[in-house]
């Protein structure tokens, strides 16, 4: 399998060099912290506007010449990628904007952005002959290896946190995975597939450790500078737990930029719960990512809690190397914002979708972005991964069906009482 267009990987640490054969990992030095970036020949590349505007291909892999894999790879049959920008003006005349759109990756297979990771996964998993692929995940990571798994034959095992949510629990069960629910937080559950992967010398997919998940993750930003028409928005809004997939916006635009895409960068803004808030405090406070202690990570958006962002060195440079910044939100906060971006926009967000909304809202009350900016938020997954959030959030703002007997004239008095006529 020729990857002439891949140089390397490097260590984000030291930076080390090492060959991108074989299923490498971290930096043989820094260990779990070692985290390695795939690095890229340019010039042997040949993805430009006009040969995307030939490619009839809508998925993820339209971009798969700036990706980690062969031209003749064989990728999984499920549309990963291809998901909808949505120009949303009343949310920018809300928050005084130029421009709003949302990227809505809640219409992905399994219903998350984690589907665009899982599907490289399982193609360089095959690649370096798996015969197990495995994840630990507070639900979206695991519900994306489990249904990209499922669309190949793929054995899989998934560690989850026996909080997740039911939902998520179901799609992974229905996927036929091997779940194993840990008493225990993320964190837990992280280490013990860390653990049984290096026992049992199982493909390891997670966020962090597995250098290409980002290779996958920045489609979305590929993705929606092309749905933009290659103009670039001034600035990026999205959810961050592990910190991979700020991770991977940042790398997609960086590749545009090496290829001649687009001539700059967007701003990138982080958007964490003040109880999983990691990343926020190393920033305000200028501390080093590498050596700042584990948090007691505590939210109702369980997708981006973690006590320990895993891609963190990847996430802190999203930020400051754009002039983004981490911004802090409260659960309340986040759950406000599920029915406004429901009702503004018409995109169905869980709590971590929602977050980024909930960011720019922030944002938009501090001055960081103004009456001239156009602006994109990211929509991480879908509102019906976690029903019962949604629940609390439409009942928190007043919202409730109407009741009535099946009778015209009961329903007539309700609807008057609500003005609709």
């Amino acid at each position: 399998m020729s990857l002439e267009h891949v140089l390397h990987l490097a260590c984000l640490v030291c930076g080390r060099d090492y060959p991108a054969t074989g299923p490498r990992y971290v930096c043989d030095d820094h260990g779990a912290e070692g985290i390695l970036d795939v690095r890229y020949d340019y010039d042997r590349i040949g993805l430009t506007r006009e040969s995307l505007v030939a490619d009839p291909d809508p998925t993820m892999w339209r971009f798969r010449a700036v990706m980690p894999v062969a031209a003749d790879a064989v990728v999984p049959p499920l549309t990963v990628g291809g998901t909808p920008t949505y120009d949303a003006p009343r949310l920018a005349a809300d928050l005084g904007l130029a421009r709003t759109w949302v990227k809505d990756e809640g219409r992905q297979p399994t219903a998350s952005l984690k589907d665009r990771a899982s599907a490289m996964a399982v193609v360089k998993g095959r690649e370096f002959g798996a015969s197990v692929i495995t994840t630990a995940s507070t639900g979206n990571a695991a519900a994306a290896l489990s249904g990209i798994c499922a669309s190949v034959g793929q054995e899989n095992v998934i560690f989850v946190p026996e909080s997740a949510p039911e939902a998520k629990v179901a799609q992974l069960l229905a996927y036929g995975s091997t779940v194993v629910l840990v008493a225990g937080t993320y964190t837990d559950a992280f280490e013990l597939c860390m653990e049984a992967s290096a026992e049992y010398g199982w493909y390891n997919r997670n966020t962090g450790f597995n250098p290409y998940m980002t290779e996958g993750k920045k489609t979305a930003m590929l993705e929606l500078l092309e749905q933009l028409e290659w103009e670039v928005p001034d600035a990026v809004f999205v959810s961050v737990g592990d910190g991979s997939i700020i991770g991977g916006l940042h790398k997609g635009a960086k590749d545009a930029v090496a290829l001649g895409l687009v001539d700059r960068m967007p701003r990138i803004y982080g958007v964490q719960a003040a109880g999983s808030d990691y990343l926020v405090q190393a920033f305000e406070d200028d501390e080093d990512v590498l050596t700042k202690a584990p948090i007691s990570a505590d939210t109702v958006a369980d997708s981006i809690s973690a006590d320990l962002p895993r891609d963190r060195i990847k996430a802190m440079a999203a930020v400051t190397e754009t002039d983004g910044a981490y911004l802090r939100v409260s659960d309340d906060e986040i759950l406000d914002a599920i029915p406004v971006l429901a009702r503004r926009s018409g995109v169905f967000a869980e709590p971590a979708g929602a977050a980024a909304l909930a960011g720019l809202q922030v944002a938009a009350a501090r001055g960081l972005v103004g009456s001239g900016d156009r602006v994109v938020v990211l929509n991480t997954g879908s509102g019906l991964k976690d029903v019962a959030s949604a629940m609390r959030a439409v009942t928190g703002v007043g919202t409730e069906p109407i009741r009535v007997a099946p009778e015209l004239s009961a329903l007539k008095n309700q609807l008057e009482e609500k003005g609709i006529s």
